[in-house]
C-alpha cells in the first residue's frame, strides 16, 4: 500500500507538485492506520501548543518584508517626531504624523533532512519523529499568523518540494511524508539544500532541519544566508557522540546500507573524536555566517529549548 501511495504522489509531484485533490475520507482509507494515528497525534499536540501562546511569540520574532503606509493622523504627545508629515503639517497649520503597519506577507520554508540517519533514536522518539513534530509546530504557528508555509524533503538530493501555501493540508502532507519516507539514502546537504535554493524564489524564513551527519554544507548555507533569514535546527541523540564501548558488534549503516564489525573497546574514542569534529565544524560555520541555531535532542522535551531560542532571538532583535 505504501509503495502504491508513494508512486501516486510521485506522479502528482512530477505533474507540478500539486497536493492530492481527494476528500479526507478517501485519503484516510489509503493511509495505514498507525501512520494516520501518528499524523493526527502530532497535529493535535502541536496545534494545542500553538493555541497556548506560541503563535503570538512567533509573530513577534519573524518579521515580514517591511512597513507599509497606513494613514495620517494628528500629532499626539509622545509620538516620534521622525514620523511627522511635514507637507500635511504645513497645509493644516498643526502637526500630523504618518502611521505605518507591518507588511507581514511572510513565507516560512522548512528544508527537512530525511536521510537514513534520521531513522535513528536511542530514546522514546526517533530523530525523524522529532523533526516531524517541530516542523508541524512551526508550520501551524505560521498558518495562525496567515503566513505561507512550504517544505522540502532532502537527503543527497531533493526528494520532494511543496511550494509555499496557506493550507492546513499542506502541513499534514509534510508531516506524513517526513514519517513515511524510507529510512535510506545518504546525507549530502550541499546537493539537497542547493536544489531547494534553486526552487525557492521568494525571500523566506528558512529552517534547515537535520542531524548534519558529515561535513557541514558551508556553500549552501552561504547561499541561503545571502537571501533568506536562515535558522539551523540541529537534531541530536545521546548515542550520536557515545558509540558503544564494547564489542565486537555488528553494526548497520542506515545511510549506506553496509554492515560492519565494530570493536568499541578499540575504536570508540576515535569515533567520538570524529563526531565531535563534525559538530565543531558545523557550529563554527553557523557562527561565522551569523545564523540562528536551535539544537534539539531526542532525550529531552523540545519546548523548553524552543522557548529559550525564541527569547534569545527576541533579545537580539531588540538590540
Amino acid at each position: 500500500m505504501l509503495s502504491s501511495l508513494r508512486e501516486r504522489w510521485r506522479r502528482r509531484d512530477a505533474e507540478g507538485l500539486r497536493e492530492p485533490q481527494t476528500d479526507s475520507k478517501r485519503a484516510e482509507r489509503r493511509v495505514p492506520a498507525d501512520l494516520l494515528a501518528k499524523v493526527r497525534r502530532i497535529e493535535i499536540s502541536t496545534r494545542k501548543l500553538v493555541d497556548q501562546g506560541i503563535a503570538g511569540t512567533y509573530h513577534s520574532l519573524f518579521k515580514g518584508r517591511g512597513m507599509e503606509f497606513a494613514e495620517v493622523r494628528p500629532y499626539q504627545p509622545g509620538d516620534d517626531v521622525r514620523t511627522i508629515d511635514w507637507n500635511r503639517t504645513a497645509r493644516m497649520g498643526v502637526p500630523f504624523v504618518k502611521q505605518f503597519v507591518e507588511e507581514r506577507d511572510l513565507t516560512v520554508f522548512l528544508a527537512i533532512d530525511v536521510s537514513g540517519s534520521l531513522g535513528f533514536g536511542s530514546r522514546a522518539i526517533l530523530k525523524r519523529e522529532l523533526a516531524a513534530e517541530i516542523c508541524a509546530l512551526l508550520a501551524f504557528a505560521a498558518l495562525r499568523n496567515h503566513d505561507r508555509v512550504g517544505a522540502a524533503l532532502l537527503s543527497d538530493r531533493l526528494e520532494l518540494f511543496l511550494p509555499p501555501q496557506r493550507r492546513r493540508n499542506q502541513v499534514l502532507r509534510m508531516v506524513h511524508d517526513i514519517l513515511q519516507h524510507p529510512a535510506a539514502g545518504g546525507t549530502d546537504l550541499e546537493k539537497g539544500l542547493g536544489a531547494v535554493l534553486s526552487n525557492l524564489r521568494q525571500r523566506s524564513v528558512l529552517f534547515v532541519v537535520s542531524d548534519f551527519v558529515g561535513a557541514p554544507p558551508v556553500q549552501a548555507l552561504q547561499r541561503a544566508a545571502a537571501r533568506h533569514d536562515v535558522i539551523v535546527v540541529e537534531l541530536a541523540d545521546p548515542k550520536d557522540l557515545r558509540p558503544p564501548a564494547s564489542g565486537p558488534l555488528v553494526l548497520w549503516d542506515a545511510e549506506t546500507g553496509k554492515v560492519a564489525f565494530f570493536d568499541g573497546r578499540k575504536h570508540a574514542a576515535a569515533e567520538v573524536a570524529r563526531a565531535r569534529g563534525e559538530r565543531e565544524a558545523l557550529h563554527a560555520t553557523i557562527r561565522g555566517l551569523g545564523l540562528d541555531h536551535l539544537r534539539l535532542a531526542t532525550d529531552r522535551p523540545y519546548m523548553p529549548e524552543l522557548v529559550a531560542f525564541f527569547e534569545s532571538r527576541r533579545r537580539r532583535l531588540r538590540q
